[in-house]
């Protein structure tokens, strides 16, 4: 083992990992996306598997709920299996008047609640952000498939439960959607000089209460899904 949470040999993970938080959600990537994968670890219940995209050796891996969660297993991929880019795949809840259910957001930026970066002692607040060269590859490939993407600020919380007025005050900020992996995933990108990217299919609207059934659920995902798989490298 190389890290207590990683069962996984070094060249057993692929240079790009996509990342959604639910393992469950990691294992039907796996299945119906990848040819000859490989669960390489499954220690806690995070799974992590790699196999083949057409012509691309990619792995997937859940990263939990949280920044915490996040936190850790972006770290270890980063820092100790070499990995160049993590594309998180998540849902997200939208803020912003704009959006419709099934829109995909791209994170470009991450405001957060968190007190995720008080570990690298800057002397300001950092502002998590997107590697742009992913960003080009989501948008391009939105654009050649006719899916419907936004590309701006998501708020990364800390909690799940947040007043109506806590989602108001974001949204007058422009923010686009809320959910709570980003800022730990580009902060710790950041730091190990790697690429990330966060694409989050709108699964619900905070301000109205409109949303998905389960069913349209998994329909609108594998749009994110075959997105986040053509941008990995």
């Amino acid at each position: 083992m190389v890290t207590i949470h990683n069962a996984a040999k070094i060249d057993e993970i692929a240079p790009s990992v996509l990342m959604p938080g639910d393992p469950v959600r990691a294992e039907y990537i796996a299945k119906n996306f990848l040819t000859d994968a490989k669960c390489v670890s499954n220690i806690r219940r995070i799974c992590a598997y790699t196999g083949r995209y057409g012509d691309k050796r990619i792995s997937v891996m859940a990263s939990g709920m949280g920044a915490s969660s996040m936190g850790i297993y972006s770290w270890e991929l980063f820092h100790f299996y070499n990995v160049s880019s993590i594309i998180r795949v998540g849902s997200a809840g939208g803020l912003h008047p704009a959006l419709r259910l099934g829109d995909i957001v791209v994170g470009l930026a991450s405001s957060t609640d968190t007190g995720y970066a008080k570990q690298f002692k800057l002397p300001g607040a950092f502002a998590p952000a997107a590697d742009y060269s992913l960003i080009e590859k989501a948008v391009a490939y939105a654009g050649k498939n006719n899916i419907s993407v936004k590309v701006g600020t998501l708020f990364s919380g800390e909690a799940f439960y947040y007043s109506d007025e806590t989602f108001k005050k974001w949204s007058s900020m422009g923010i686009l959607a809320v959910e709570m992996e980003s800022a730990a995933l580009y902060m710790n990108a950041a730091h190990a000089g790697k690429k990330a990217v966060v694409l989050c299919t709108i699964s619900d609207l905070l301000l109205t209460g409109e949303a998905y059934s389960p069913s349209e659920r998994e329909n609108s995902f594998n749009d994110m899904i075959s997105m986040a798989l053509s941008m990995a490298e």
